[in-house]
């Protein structure tokens, strides 16, 4: 169940935030198509490596576009979005709480009122997989914080899917806990703390396993470890669970948001006649550019073959 008085209240530091990092990563990127990156996906595939065109063109491996990161992604939007538009309770979300207080001529209609809360917290429990396990989430929070650091963007990321994998950055809660949470601290406390706020590994691992209870108004982990100091969490309460599912949403919000302050500033600059340009990286630290296009009736970017 959404709050607005909670998203409000959350949504606009989170907003007056990314507002701030945008600026700065426009000053702080190595290139100037750096940002355009992160919005457009560049990528390396492999496979199409030196595939000769039908025009007699040799298809670069650095590719811009959705790819199947970008397919998944707007699958899953289409759900999420279904959800914070349709569950957004009437009620501010102090005066929601009391409608648990007990009373015995209500019995039945709170048992009714938590019947439907567990099953929201279900439907919230998914978006909450669909927004950390996604790859281009955290691609893109990955690469936004490496042009915040004056990086390059990495054409080459990859998270690991197994073990066997020898081309990663690391697996998605080494990623976020990492490279994304740690290395922007210092750079935004403000998005750092939601993150941290947000993203709990104990949390993600127990409802992705489906190891968990409803008791009462509480989530009873089962994935408690006592030697684990990301697993030391026996329970956590609705009204918890509320304020960390309220987070994650805002996040996946920004990250819309970032795209759309990102599509209108080159948008602007194609408007004007730029020529735009994206760097190119490769393993070798063989260096070059392409000419990207901004196709103004689809507002997308293309890159030359």
């Amino acid at each position: 169940m959404l709050f607005k008085d909670i998203l409000d209240a959350k949504g606009s530091t989170l907003s007056d935030e990314i507002e701030r990092l945008f600026h700065l990563a426009l000053r702080n990127q190595n290139h100037s198509g750096n940002l355009l990156l992160v919005l457009a996906n560049g990528f390396y595939q492999k496979d199409i490596g030196g595939f000769i065109t039908s025009d007699g063109k040799r298809l670069s491996p650095y590719v811009i576009g959705p790819g199947a990161e970008g397919h998944s992604a707007q699958t899953h939007y289409k759900f999420i979005n279904q959800y914070r538009t349709t569950y957004i309770h009437p009620l501010d979300h102090k005066e929601y709480v009391k409608l648990f207080d007990y009373n015995p001529g209500k019995r039945e209609e709170i048992e009714k009122l938590l019947e439907k809360e567990e099953t929201t917290i279900q439907l919230e429990m998914l978006i909450y997989l669909k927004i950390w396990e996604a790859d281009l989430t955290i691609k893109k929070l990955y690469q936004f914080t490496q042009i915040l650091h004056k990086e390059d963007y990495n054409w080459h990321f990859k998270v690991s899917e197994s073990s066997r994998d020898t081309d990663s950055i690391g697996t998605r809660q080494e990623v976020i806990r990492t490279l994304i949470r740690e290395k922007i601290k210092s750079i935004s406390p403000i998005l750092y703390d939601a993150i941290k706020a947000a993203y709990k590994t104990q949390i993600r691992n127990s409802i992705a396993h489906s190891n968990y209870s409803f008791q009462g108004r509480n989530i009873h982990l089962n994935n408690y470890v006592e030697s684990d100091k990301a697993s030391q969490l026996h329970n956590v309460e609705f009204d918890e669970w509320i304020d960390i599912f309220h987070t994650t949403l805002l996040i996946h919000n920004l990250i819309i948001g970032l795209d759309n302050r990102i599509r209108s500033h080159y948008a602007e600059l194609a408007s004007k006649g730029q020529t735009l340009e994206v760097k190119i990286i490769e393993p070798s630290v063989r260096k070059f550019s392409r000419v990207v296009e901004y196709r103004e009736d689809w507002q997308d970017f293309i890159a030359d073959s």
